[in-house]
């Protein structure tokens, strides 16, 4: 299948292909599958058989998981050139996510016998492939750390800025979250309430700090919010740097 070439400067700039030469990275391509779902389509279901490794091309995916009491938490949401689905290259285990496209999205997609004699190929393809899933269950200790350990305000910064670095675009204003983002989306992404971070968030644009507004949010002062993130003592004048501070990125 053939890709353009935004499509596939997006594919190399994939964590999975890091450092690959052409000579490993046209295979990779040439075996590649293209999946395009709409607004609310499923890539996979949390506990379906793993069978298929994805890279993110076009668009944004949502990352849910089911607790055991009904209850949707949102871990986050991938942007093109996310790798999601990379379980699927070991034998006999389930998706432990669901992954939502949000709006138009396009991915290139990996059957596991595909992806596994790829890997048999190229050892490195194999060797990025184990440090994304370390990396990804790193990342859900570090989840849990912050649900057991952190306060309600200091797990809403983290998880706004963390949406920041995943899809932000500065604007005169400040820096666009640049997602379809409800106050009830994190709450399911902070473990918290869709009370609770209506009042965080009042707080905080009564100091400020951002401005929201349906499905939308914007950070006017970064530093600000990385401050609350780390539990520092926070001074609004004295955080009220430019919204150009590399701070968020």
């Amino acid at each position: 299948m053939k890709f353009s070439p935004s499509e596939l400067d997006t594919a190399r700039d994939a964590v999975i292909f890091r450092d690959l030469i052409d000579a490993e990275f046209d295979p990779v391509i040439t075996a590649a599958t293209l999946r395009e779902l709409g607004d609310g389509a499923y890539y996979f279901m949390e506990e379906d058989p793993a069978n298929t490794a994805y890279v993110l091309i076009e668009g944004k995916v949502k990352l849910t998981q089911i607790t055991p009491d009904g209850q949707q938490v949102i871990l986050g949401y991938l942007v093109p050139g996310r790798v999601f689905g990379i379980i699927a290259i070991l034998k006999k285990v389930t998706y432990p996510v669901s992954a939502e496209a949000v709006g138009k999205c396009r991915a290139l997609a990996w059957d596991r016998p595909t992806m596994n004699g790829l890997m048999e190929q190229s050892p490195r393809l194999a060797l990025n492939a184990l440090r994304i899933m370390a990396g990804q269950i790193r990342e859900f200790q570090n989840r849990v750390r912050e649900l057991s350990t952190q306060r309600v305000e200091q797990r809403v910064a983290r998880a706004v800025l963390r949406l920041a670095r995943q899809s932000g675009r500065k604007t005169e204003q400040g820096v666009l979250i640049d997602l379809p983002l409800s106050r009830q989306d994190l709450a399911e992404m902070t473990g918290t309430t869709l009370f609770t971070v209506s009042r965080v968030f009042k707080e905080w644009e009564k100091r400020g700090l951002v401005a929201s507004k349906r499905q939308q949010v914007t950070i006017l002062i970064p530093h600000g919010l990385v401050m609350i993130a780390e539990d520092l003592p926070l001074n609004v004048d004295d955080a009220n740097l430019p919204t150009d501070s590399n701070l968020w990125v």
